[in-house]
């Protein structure tokens, strides 16, 4: 399917692109043959297809779970590496000003 100067300008002007002349010719073409391909789809004949749907959806994830924390002991060591901490809490520079 042929596609032209302008509808490729116009297309580039919806994609907020700027192209040279040699530029609209090479996405004339590429267009064109994108076109082409999709329309070599429409012809295949799906109705009677199984669908490619996975048939069973089941969550991958863990179920979320309230646990009761770390060990204080490791609390306590990783307040230690820390450079600047104030009480059980690391200190850290301000995020906003």
């Amino acid at each position: 399917m042929a596609i032209s100067k302008e509808e490729v300008k116009h297309i580039t002007h919806l994609a907020c692109l700027s192209i040279n002349d040699k530029e609209i010719n090479l996405f004339q073409e590429d267009l064109g043959e994108i076109l082409n391909y999709v329309g070599r789809l429409k012809i295949l004949k799906t109705k009677k297809k199984e669908n490619v749907v996975a048939k069973k959806i089941f969550n991958i994830f863990r179920k979320d779970k309230i646990s009761a924390g770390e060990p204080n002991h490791k609390k306590k060591n990783f307040l230690r590496e820390a450079p600047d901490r104030k009480d059980n809490f690391f200190k850290v520079p301000p995020v906003f000003k």
